[in-house]
Order: structure tokens, then C-alpha cells, then sequence
């Protein structure tokens, strides 16, 4: 995952489908990984 900028598309290796962030997200990592892409974690920070 990049911690620097969102990953709108990616190539599955294996069925080479395109995949694309469902709307409202920001990048494919926050719509299909198994945590939000570095962006939104730090947006979602609190100091609680």
C-alpha cells in the first residue's frame, strides 16, 4: 500500500479484472483492503 498518495485502480494478478474504489472512496485500498489506505487513518486520528 503507498503511503504517500491513493491508489485509484488495480490489476488482479491472477483474473487481471480492473479493479476501482466504490463510490464515496477515495482509492481501492479503502473500498476492498482489510484496512483504510494511510490517508484516512491519519484524517481519522483522534488524541482520545
Amino acid at each position: 500500500m503507498s503511503t504517500d498518495a491513493c491508489q485509484f485502480y488495480y490489476e488482479c494478478r491472477n483474473c487481471k479484472n480492473l479493479l476501482r474504489p466504490n463510490s464515496g472512496d477515495c482509492c481501492v485500498f479503502c473500498s476492498f483492503g482489510s484496512v483504510k489506505c494511510p490517508r484516512i487513518q491519519a484524517q481519522n486520528r483522534s488524541c482520545g
